[in-house]
């Protein structure tokens, strides 16, 4: 079975290093997972991505794949309501994003991962008792790679 991946706004700032015209490579397959509907994101990422994206080439790819960044449904709502009620994990919450109203996409990632059985694609890694991406996935039984093995599940190489 070919897995499909949720997207969060780290990743796409790891992708930010991979300037398309010169790793057309990883670009051209990434849009393959796009348009097959194996590769989306929610719009909680994309907002995240709006507020502070560093590089043009992710922010041109955006604006021309903005049906990538998913509006969460009624199940995924439940899902986060249901990450937030185990108290460790409102630390995905930072003060700093609570005063400035900024968005919080790490719960709506995991959700959808969850209710659409997707595997997480994060640049954080595991640890225990902590609000981590990582940590909330296994917790839900969620499938959670880097991307760097998601480049490798994929196969990418240049």
């Amino acid at each position: 079975m070919r897995s499909s991946y949720v997207f969060d706004t780290g990743a796409f700032y790891t992708l930010g290093h991979y300037y398309p015209s010169r790793f057309p490579t990883i670009w051209t397959h990434i849009n393959g997972l796009v348009s097959d509907g194996r590769l989306w994101s929610v719009r909680e990422v994309r907002r995240e991505l709006e507020n502070n994206c560093p590089f043009p080439h992710i922010e041109e790819w955006l604006a021309n794949n903005l049906q990538v960044f998913k509006k969460p449904d009624a199940v995924e709502m439940d899902v986060v309501a249901q990450i937030f009620k185990i108290p460790i994990f409102l630390g995905l919450i930072r003060r700093k994003n609570i005063l400035k109203g900024l968005p919080v996409a790490d719960p709506f990632v995991v959700a959808s991962a969850k209710v659409h059985k997707g595997t997480v694609v994060t640049r954080e890694v595991l640890k225990d008792n902590a609000a981590r991406i990582p940590t909330v996935c296994r917790h839900f039984d969620v499938k959670c790679v880097t991307i760097e093995r998601f480049l490798e599940k994929e196969d990418l190489k240049f």
